[in-house]
């Protein structure tokens, strides 16, 4: 069981939180427990470390940062056993979660789970706090924002659990954002591809690295609500969304996979396009333009090379458009610009105020029309495509950000995704 910052911030949701793990443990099962700071804590710990020093050592800033999940564990395993349930805390450096040296975005390499196992089968509620581990120096490490739910996949799949139940302020994955479209259906379950595909491209239910990590380990998720009532039901009875191989998909109640083409629609209102003009039509041009790109690790997104014309008697050339994180933007034209002389491009043209469209489905992969659809839909309300990218599961689009609510309503409209009743 995993719980954010929400469902740990103050004492009074930690009994909650203690209240919904002894329910799980009343009824049988070994219960470890994956939690993240309370929420805001982590933002204050790492301003205090941008006061000491904006230079500061990221080791230091590790053992600062990490001692949000520190506190909520011990005060969870306490709230436990203050209500009769047998409980402990278990540091990342205890158990250990072995990480690699990476501090402040680390990634975990094994964990050691005999102290954990011996733990558990005692009878005892393991708690572990989240987003930290242990380098093979034995300095504490952190594994960057978002990193707990990244920490309770690895446990999980480490400990062999039968499912890793995440919860979080939303009660399962929909459809698309409830706040733009009502009639957003929530999901019973999703594929692993399908989940990493939709938190790429906006949806922020989980973070895209545990997904991954999910996908490779094979360790079914559920998400679900931490906000419901003390005498709520079992998590084996709410109905939360499970991410699931896409066996296990394919074989819910009512058919196969094929069933729903499209999963859901995804907007992302966090990039920026930029065009250049006038690149020389050459070998190697293109190249030259992502390579200073690559070198200041900002990651490229949609990319569309125009039909090469005439720039003079001797020589063509053609216009490049690609879009970057909109954060990333400042450094990219500073990169663009520096190599200008190498690229040859005449202008350098950017624009922040775009969105991404994205319909996710593993349906598509046998049903053509998927992107027709999408192009007509947005065609017969006058919203004008400015970049397409595609991938086997996913066709993403990019258009004026002022549009997006409305091509989100009528592309989950065309897609049939719209709920009987507005939820």
């Amino acid at each position: 069981m995993k719980f954010g910052g929400t469902s740990m911030a103050g004492i009074e949701r930690i009994r909650s939180v203690a209240a919904r793990v002894k329910r799980e443990a009343a009824a049988g099962n070994q219960v470890a427990v994956v939690v993240s700071a309370m929420a805001g804590e982590t933002d204050r710990l790492v301003g205090f470390c941008r006061e000491a020093s904006p230079l500061y050592d990221p080791r230091e800033y590790d053992v600062v940062v990490a001692a949000g999940e520190q506190i909520t564990s011990g005060l969870l395993a306490i709230a436990l056993q203050a209500i009769g349930v047998p409980a402990r805390s278990w540091l990342g450096w205890q158990l250990p979660i072995n990480t690699d040296d990476a501090f402040a975005k680390a990634r975990i390499g094994t964990i050691d789970t005999q102290a954990l196992d011996a733990s558990l089968s005692a009878g005892e509620v393991a708690v572990i706090p989240g987003f930290q581990g242990v380098s093979a120096e034995g300095r504490i490490t952190t594994l960057g924002r978002g990193g707990s739910d990244t920490s309770a996949v690895a446990v999980a799949a480490a400990m062999k659990a039968d499912r890793c139940d995440i919860y979080t302020d939303v009660d399962g994955v929909y459809t698309t954002d409830p706040r733009i479209v009502p009639r957003a259906r929530k999901l019973a379950k999703v594929t692993y591809e399908e989940m990493l595909e939709l938190a790429s491209v906006g949806a922020k239910v989980l973070q895209t690295r545990s997904v991954g990590l999910a996908m490779k380990e094979k360790v079914r998720v559920q998400v679900l609500s931490s906000f419901t009532g003390e005498d709520a039901p079992m998590a084996d009875t709410l109905p939360g969304t499970m991410i699931v191989g896409e066996e296990e998909a394919a074989s819910q109640e009512n058919g196969d996979v094929e069933r729903q083409l499209i999963t859901g629609i995804a907007h992302d209102k966090n990039e920026a396009k930029i065009t250049l003009t006038s690149v020389p039509d050459t070998p190697g041009s293109v190249a030259s333009i992502f390579e200073p790109l690559a070198a200041a690790n900002i990651n490229v997104d949609m990319i569309i090379q125009n039909i090469a014309h005439r720039s003079s008697a001797s020589s063509s050339a053609t216009d490049v458009t690609f879009t970057v994180p909109a954060a990333d933007l400042p450094r990219s034209i500073e990169a663009l610009n520096q190599a200008r002389e190498a690229i040859g491009f005449g202008e350098l043209i950017h624009d922040m105020r775009v969105a991404k469209i994205s319909v996710v489905g593993v349906g598509m992969r046998s049903h053509a029309g998927v992107a027709s659809t999408m192009f007509t839909t947005l065609g017969a309300r006058g919203i004008n495509i400015q970049a397409i990218s595609t991938s086997e599961i996913k066709v993403s689009v990019l258009i004026h950000e002022d549009e997006t609510e409305l091509a989100v309503r009528v592309l989950h409209t065309a897609y049939g995704l719209d709920a009987e009743e507005a939820a």
